[in-house]
């Protein structure tokens, strides 16, 4: 028997997660940043009648129209150790459709294997985030991280770095920050994919906080490319990323992306996870980082109301018709 309590202090609640290995995206700051656009949040521990936490889960909330009701979804989440796993998830379910009336829950979790789940999960029809990744092990050498990187990957390291004299430095404040999303608008508009509007950025910058580093690549004092992360105590986790022309001709990518991974090693971070896979020139490019890909579990869904089917079967739609809007 658990029981569920929500957790009203950002402190307690970050040191759990950091303490327990959990995602970045498990973070107070991350549900603070979601909040302010579109989504609920809660964030809930699972007691024992011993009154121990044996799970912890940071739970969105997307109100939807008509009788759906709700979607609740657990980004990168939860946080339960397996021998747990059973009861956790049948709280959780059932705390989603008593207090938010949801169609469905969604776990996307940061676990390679499944552990056990309660009747009723199964695979989800509909993911938001990428299984297929690759996750680079930080407490490996330099020389060993190096080692498996395609000729190429390791030759343009070189020369967009020091040999092109780009400068790399962690952006700090709003201003950078700025020059950063003009940089990401070219990159949405050449590569055509829809971005949210800044101040969404923004807020995550805000709300992640020290959790949240930015980096850039600079010429001649101007940045030319960024990378932004999540970071967690165990976890990196790549956020979003873009370049201008000059970037481009330079490939500062490739200096941008391994001082990133460097400095989290520095900062004593063991994963640094490229955030998804597919078959695009972004994607190939991670894939010269490693000689290997790695496979999350995905998305497993509880369905909570009669109308789950209605739902997955036009939520595809509905996502074609969102980007189209902002295009």
């Amino acid at each position: 028997m658990i029981s569920l309590v929500s957790c009203d202090n950002r402190e307690e609640w970050d040191d759990y997660v950091l303490e327990n290995g959990g995602h970045p995206l498990q973070l107070w700051g991350w549900g603070t940043a979601k909040a302010v656009h579109g989504w609920s949040v809660q964030r809930l521990f699972a007691y024992d009648m011993d009154q121990n936490i044996t799970g912890a889960a940071q739970i969105l909330i997307r109100r939807l129209p008509w009788l759906f009701r709700a979607l609740a979804y657990v980004p990168r989440g939860p946080i339960v150790a397996p021998d747990a796993s059973v009861a956790f998830m049948e709280a959780l379910a059932n705390h989603a459709k008593s207090q938010y009336g949801a169609v469905s829950i969604s776990i996307e979790p940061d676990w390679t294997e499944l552990p056990p789940l309660p009747t009723g999960w199964g695979r989800g029809q509909n993911t938001i985030l990428i299984p297929q990744t690759l996750i680079l092990d930080l407490t490996k050498t330099e020389e060993e991280l190096l080692a498996p990187m395609s000729k190429k990957t390791r030759q343009y390291i070189r020369k967009s770095g020091s040999e092109q004299g780009v400068e790399i430095c962690q952006v700090k404040d709003r201003a950078e920050l700025e020059k950063c999303m003009g940089i990401y608008h070219e990159t949405a508009k050449r590569a055509g994919f829809a971005l949210h509007d800044n101040q969404y950025y923004y807020d995550v910058f805000e709300n992640l906080g020290e959790a949240s580093p930015v980096f850039a690549a600079y010429k001649d004092g101007w940045p030319i490319a960024f990378l932004w992360l999540a970071i967690s105590a165990t976890t990196a986790f790549e956020l979003y990323g873009g370049m201008n022309d000059d970037g481009q001709e330079l490939r500062a990518n490739y200096a941008l992306k391994w001082h990133a991974i460097t400095k989290m090693k520095e900062w004593g971070i063991e994963r640094y996870d490229m955030n998804g896979l597919v078959s695009d020139g972004v994607s190939n490019f991670k894939r010269g980082f490693a000689d290997h890909e790695d496979l999350l579990v995905g998305t497993y869904d509880k369905p909570l109301s009669p109308l789950y089917p209605i739902w997955t079967s036009i939520l595809p739609l509905g996502k074609k018709l969102l980007r189209a809007i902002k295009r």
